[in-house]
């Protein structure tokens, strides 16, 4: 009797253990329409400053801090003015400007609260990892051909900025054990990559299908909105308590 449990166990297992696992590997890729080109952009207007040094992080060759001369660009928001810090790689400043200004207008389109720490933005050559934190956003252009491809620029930047603006690790928004009381009522998490990076990954994660749910549910399936529901609604009621400015994905009353 003992062998005959221990089999029907190991028949049944995959298919529990399959189902107790998170509903996503990593958010950003499956909700491509959260915030898309023709939504509203808070950007304003790009002006070249010069080139200066600037010490500025690349991934490539196994990530390095480095000082450059980089192309300067202020980046003028309605709240904000954030400093676009241009590899010279580009050669030129029209290339520069180029790039400057197309990820320029994509961040406008972020809601206020995820642009909070967000002094400066890196832009590299590379397909490489983007990246949050040091008050900063890091693009590698290289990935970003993937992004567009797929259409998640903007998700790929809430994500991101996720990482700067909210993140206790990087002075954020966020209240450590606030979060780590809502993350326990779940008991579980909403993707692989915050399950295996909990500390660095959860609350970017999860800010992403938190947006989806309460302000774009016309634009995801009925299917991922009721696994998001029931995966981590604590962390969902966490942020619906925050009172974050969403504009302008929410029209200013």
């Amino acid at each position: 009797m003992k062998y005959f449990l221990i089999l029907v166990f190991l028949f049944f297992y995959p298919f529990l253990n399959s189902y107790a696992r998170p509903p996503y590997d990593g958010t950003i890729f499956y909700f491509p329409d959260v915030i898309n080109s023709t939504d509203p952009t808070t950007f304003q207007e790009l002006i070249y400053v010069g080139k200066g040094s600037r010490e500025m992080f690349d991934r490539r060759k196994g990530g390095r801090w480095l000082n450059k001369e980089a192309f300067l660009f202020n980046a003028i928001y309605e709240e904000r003015i954030i400093e676009i810090q241009v590899n010279p790689e580009f050669k030129n400043s029209d290339n520069a400007f180029e790039e400057a200004l197309f990820y320029s207008t994509a961040i406008g389109r972020l809601p206020n609260f995820l642009l909070t720490n967000v002094k400066t933005v890196w832009i590299h050559k590379g397909n490489k990892g983007w990246g949050g934190g040091n008050e900063n956003l890091l693009i590698h252009t290289g990935r970003s051909k993937e992004y567009i491809a797929k259409d998640i620029i903007e998700e790929t930047f809430i994500h991101e900025a996720a990482h700067t603006s909210l993140d206790w690790d990087w002075n954020g928004l966020i209240n450590k054990t606030k979060w780590q009381k809502a993350k326990r009522k779940d008991k579980e998490y909403i993707s692989d990559y915050a399950k295996k990076f909990p500390r660095r990954e959860d609350v970017a994660e999860s800010i992403l299908p938190w947006i989806a749910v309460r302000y774009r549910p016309d634009r995801i399936s009925k299917e991922h909105s009721e696994k998001i529901l029931k995966t981590i609604p604590n962390r969902l009621k966490f942020f619906d308590k925050q009172n974050f400015d969403m504009y302008p994905l929410v029209p200013r009353k």
